[in-house]
């Protein structure tokens, strides 16, 4: 019995330690999620303590004998008092909309507008209890889910503060007595203005959570009503799987009408759905077009900022920097042409390898064009650029090795400099991760036998990520395979298997989430695109080498 309660003991106890080391690890996550929900239950206690009376209307709207233009009815009981002897029951319709308002009519009107708001507390605890809910899943789901990426706090930041206008938008517009219809007020809701936003900055998993809480939430601000919840949910997949696969600015313009019309489309089989009547419903379709098109249209205005100011790789802005016409990459192509070949080519194999394991093309396209910039400075002590001599021959090793090292440092240096996103800057920083230059070591071993291969090793740390590891090896394999003789397509398959084992053997690989299946993929990729560039050519008389024909000549 003992046994078994120290089991049960020591299982709370480690549970316990790893929750709590869990929650201090994302403990800036758990806050933002806190005061986000704070702000939400101020939000619903502001709407039920500022309400103009207990049914919310204005007086001024209505008089003896006009056509009452809605339905009006008791949320609350008021009984007789000494100052006004008119009863009103609770769920009793005061008006009724196509009806006159009759003079019993306007005095219960009068009697509610004159009402002193009543706060009924346990339905408000219970749209709190909800929310924390809600609050509580969401902050699960940005802990627990896999996005293939560093998640960094600016990101749940800005879904949150979305939300908020989200929210707060659907709360108070209810109040407009224009806006009182549940299908009405999806006219204002800016989910899809949202929702393409967090797509495009952050890719459509985020986007896809952020869509579900909003729809589960707007049913609380729009006093729990399906309507408006299905449309918000609707709309925002809709937009998620329109925007997600767009790879130009100006296709935003064609995404928000391909909105416009799906939100028309989804609003009409809602009123069906829900028989509300259809006539007089036309500003409802006017403004649901216009909803989604402005979405768009103040996406591709709000993009650029937020772009900048929240340093994303969004794919917008990977497109521009894959651009080989700015002026870095053009001083590469100058100063250090053999880099910037080698940093194309590298570019060629990561794209294939990660389209082929389903990581992202364009970041391990980007990431490799820019991985080598810290070379420019100093692109003689690179063997590509080299065209005869070794600068390297006149100094010692461990020299060497810190001008090797130091290109590393000096790429993330100039990448932070042009403010480039942190997914570029890891590949940079973790291209060659900490592996050892091998070359110098060993020739500085033999000279002193007390070094240690830390003294040679690069300072960065191995790839976080899928798209890193790829263009390491794509980085490893396009080097090497340069020197390889004859380079048919079994001596490439077997020297590539080479490259790739030593670097799992030397841990390189630890840190990222590729299989023994992503691997197998790359190296086919690898072998594909460099049996492609090394294939063997036809030799013409005129195209032969001037120094081999000379040679030959001499033999004669």
């Amino acid at each position: 019995m003992k046994k078994t309660e120290n089991k049960k003991k020591n299982f709370i106890t480690a549970n316990f330690s790893i929750a709590g080391n869990y929650i201090k690890e994302k403990y800036p996550f758990l806050l933002l999620f806190f005061f986000g929900f704070l702000i939400i239950a101020g939000i619903n206690l502001l709407k039920v303590s500022t309400s103009n009376s207990v049914a919310g209307f204005d007086l001024q709207d209505f008089e003896i004998g006009m056509i009452a233009d809605r339905t009006i009815i008791a949320e609350r009981t008021l009984p007789p008092d000494a100052i006004d002897t008119v009863t009103v029951m609770k769920g009793e319709k005061v008006i009724k909309k196509g009806f006159p308002v009759t003079e019993e009519g306007y005095a219960k009107l009068r009697k509610m507008s004159l009402s002193s708001v009543v706060i009924d507390y346990r339905a408000f605890a219970n749209n709190v209890l909800y929310l924390f809910l809600i609050a509580v899943a969401w902050y699960l789901l940005y802990s627990f889910f896999k996005f293939g990426r560093k998640i960094k706090l600016r990101e749940p930041l800005l879904q949150v503060i979305l939300f908020l206008i989200l929210y707060s938008t659907a709360t108070f517009s209810s109040r407009f007595s224009f806006f009182a219809n549940p299908f009405s007020i999806c006219i204002v809701i800016p989910v899809g203005l949202c929702v393409m936003l967090i797509t495009i900055l952050y890719g459509e998993l985020s986007a896809i959570i952020f869509a579900f809480i909003s729809g589960l939430s707007i049913i609380v601000a729009c006093g729990w009503t399906l309507p408006p919840a299905l449309f918000v949910l609707a709309s925002s997949l809709c937009a998620v799987s329109i925007v997600r696969k767009i790879e130009r600015r100006l296709d935003l313009v064609f995404a928000s009408i391909v909105l416009s019309i799906f939100d028309v489309i989804m609003m009409l089989f809602l009123i069906i759905i829900f028989n509300e009547d259809i006539t007089n419903k036309g500003y409802i379709f006017v403004g649901i077009f216009l909803n989604g098109f402005l979405s768009g249209i103040l996406t591709l205005g709000f993009l650029t900022p937020l772009e900048y100011m929240l340093n994303s790789a969004s794919v917008f802005r990977l497109m521009d920097l894959s651009d080989l016409n700015n002026p870095l990459m053009q001083k590469m192509l100058i100063t250090a042409s053999g880099t910037y070949n080698h940093s194309l080519m590298v570019a060629q194999l990561a794209e294939s390898g990660c389209r082929e394991i389903g990581a992202n093309p364009l970041i391990a396209r980007v990431g490799a064009y820019y991985h080598d910039i810290g070379k420019v400075d100093q692109s003689e002590y690179f063997v590509e650029n080299q065209t005869g001599t070794n600068k390297h021959d006149d100094i010692n090793p461990s020299l060497s090795a810190s001008i090797i090292k130091s290109h590393v440092k000096k790429g993330v240096e100039k990448a932070r400099s042009l403010h480039l996103p942190q997914v570029i800057i890891d590949v940079i920083s973790e291209h060659h991760g900490n592996s050892v230059i091998a070359y110098f070591y060993n020739e500085a071993k033999e000279k002193d036998p007390s070094l240690t291969p830390e003294d040679f090793s690069y300072p960065g740390n191995p790839p976080s990520s899928k798209e890193s590891a790829v263009v390491m090896l794509a980085d490893t394999v396009e080097a090497a395979c340069r020197t390889l003789e004859n380079p048919s397509v079994s001596r490439l398959e077997k020297f590539i298997t080479q490259l790739v084992n030593a670097k799992m053997e030397h841990k390189q690989l630890d840190n990222c989430d590729l299989t023994f299946k992503d691997v197998t993929k790359i190296k086919q990729a690898f072998v594909q695109i460099l049996v492609g560039y090394y294939h063997s050519r036809i030799e013409y008389p005129d195209q032969q080498d001037p120094d081999k024909a000379a040679e030959k000549k001499d033999e004669k």
